[in-house]
């Protein structure tokens, strides 16, 4: 089950139950279709709605989305963030994420930052086109670009190091 929360204040349970979403326990009548523009288009009952990826944070779980002209901050936590949460484990000082990782398969529109360079915290690093939509990957923390495994117009793999950060 997931937790999904929206600009910090409605919240919502996700989960799958065989082929269908569960919404709060309740089946969700939805679907999504992407856009050659980018944007898809989503059908929730009897209501359509086109929306608009402004922005993923996959590190941090959260993304931006505008819909029908509305911005909105979504937060996802997953099972194991909540636990983690609960035992006050979710925010260690000292945890240092090294490795920027493709999330599924892609192609790297953009490497934005060369070998030696210093990051801040959530300063862009690289650009990857995956199902139709532009992800912007940011520097999880202040930190120095080691090594960059992959070049623009690579084609990568889920799970692939993209870059070291130390």
């Amino acid at each position: 089950m997931y937790k999904i929360t929206v600009n910090e204040s409605a919240g919502f349970q996700v989960q799958r139950k065989g082929e269908q979403l569960l919404l709060n326990d309740r089946i969700a009548d939805w679907s999504c279709e992407f856009l050659p523009d980018h944007s898809f288009s989503i059908l929730y009952g009897t209501k359509s709605f086109r929306a608009e990826l402004l922005e993923l944070d996959q590190i941090a779980k959260s993304l931006i989305l505008k819909v029908e002209g509305g911005i909105y901050t979504v937060q996802i936590a997953e099972p194991l963030d909540e636990l983690l949460s609960a035992m006050g484990l979710h925010e260690r000082a000292d945890h240092k994420a090294n490795q920027i990782k493709a999330p599924m398969p892609g192609l790297v529109l953009n490497v934005l930052v060369t070998e030696g360079q210093q990051v801040k915290k959530g300063d862009a690093v690289l650009i990857l086109e995956a199902m139709k939509m532009e992800n912007v990957f940011k520097s999880p923390e202040d930190a120095t670009v080691k090594e960059i495994r992959v070049s623009v117009n690579a084609a990568v793999e889920k799970g692939q190091v993209l870059m070291v950060l130390g």
